[in-house]
């Protein structure tokens, strides 16, 4: 489904949509989504432990646009550079910049910069550039009236200014509604949840 804002397609890290809102905050198992097959997943259990941390490649997804693959192929290929590594407990780890942009270069073409230190000031710039720009927020970002319990531990893709200029809009692979999912907020609304770094993307020339 692409955004009638940005024209950017939208999608979230759990396959149903209308699951996300039930699964991250309800407590419901991944497992149980009917639609786990459409993520690529070989099974509904590595559905379950891994679709959570996948908000980079949802986000990566979404900018690759209409030809991107599926969210557990882009998993696979981000696993082959490092951009994940998996604990001797089984924890997973990541995303890890560095290797995620290698492989986004590498493999789908895309111009990637890392910005370990990214004022929300120079968003804008980056996004006037025809640049995408995966954002390091917490996740209550899609509760943007309550205050902010934190920054960073969570990626959104901002993909372009509002439409007077002063704000971003951006896609939630958390998002638990239509307005979550493809929302806007201004620089200082935003700078509540960011954690001043990320990656932006965008065709390579």
């Amino acid at each position: 489904m692409s955004c009638a804002t940005c024209r950017v397609p939208v999608h979230t890290q759990f396959a149903s949509f209308e699951l996300v809102g039930p699964i991250v905050e309800g407590g419901l198992d991944p497992a149980t989504d009917p639609a786990w097959a459409e993520s690529g997943a070989k099974s509904p259990p590595e559905y379950a432990r891994w679709a959570g941390h996948l908000c980079g490649m949802t986000c990566l997804r979404m900018a690759l646009g209409d030809v991107a693959p599926s969210l557990f192929a882009l998993r696979d290929g981000a696993l082959g550079y490092g951009a994940y590594t998996e604990d001797r407990d089984g924890a997973i780890r990541g995303l890890i910049y560095d290797p995620f942009a290698a492989y986004v270069r590498e493999k789908h073409g895309l111009d990637a910069t890392v910005h370990r230190h990214l004022a929300p000031q120079e968003i804008p710039a980056l996004l006037d550039e025809g640049r995408t720009v995966m954002a390091s927020v917490h996740y209550a970002i899609r509760h943007p009236l309550r205050p902010s319990p934190g920054r960073g531990g969570h990626l959104v893709l901002l993909t372009s200014r509002t439409s007077d200029g002063t704000g971003v809009h951006f896609h939630n692979p958390s998002g638990t509604t239509a307005g979550t999912r493809a929302a806007e907020l201004s620089l200082a609304e935003f700078e509540r949840f960011f954690a001043g770094r990320g990656v932006s993307m965008r065709a390579a020339a």
